[in-house]
């Protein structure tokens, strides 16, 4: 008597699984355009940036097959949404109000999230690598008490990163 209760439940469960689907939360993945970026201390920084940070934190996201299945989805977006609201270096030329927290933040290891290190090795960053982000991240965008060096309320930003005025 098991066997068809049990088979009701995996039923009842796979619906379940195919109609959160339908769920239209989660489905936008366009990367709005690029507006501005800071003007980086280094090209190391920007690049070591890019390859942990970058996802949740500019406009240059890449959405993985598993960002497009509900439930996974749902948070997926959600993680995206609120970092680009707390830091984007897509989009300079608007307040970034907590910058000056970004190299705070990995150094006490709360950024990169641990749930997104396992599907992104190579955000991954040896020690040597982490403190030259953090030292590169204090110089470009402040650190604690600064503000961020950036932004129309921030002072010295610019547009496109690596260009040299």
């Amino acid at each position: 008597m098991k066997r068809p209760k049990l088979s009701r439940v995996l039923l009842v469960l796979a619906a379940l699984g195919l109609a959160i689907q339908l769920v239209p939360y989660g489905w936008n993945h366009a990367n709005p355009a690029v507006a501005a970026e800071p003007k980086w201390d280094k090209p190391r920084t920007r690049e070591l940036f890019f390859r942990a940070c970058a996802d949740c934190h500019s406009n240059e996201t890449k959405w993985p097959l598993y960002s497009r299945i509900a439930p996974v989805s749902w948070l997926v977006y959600n993680d995206i949404q609120e970092g680009r609201e707390h830091l984007n270096v897509s989009e300079w030329n608007r307040p970034q109000k907590d910058a000056h927290e970004a190299a705070e933040e990995l150094q006490k290891g709360a950024m990169p999230l641990p749930i997104y290190l396992p599907l992104h090795p190579e955000a991954r960053l040896s020690p040597a690598e982490k403190a030259e982000l953090v030292a590169g991240l204090a110089a470009t965008l402040g650190g604690e008490g600064e503000g961020a060096k950036g932004g129309p309320t921030g002072g010295e930003g610019g547009e496109g990163g690596d260009d040299d005025d």
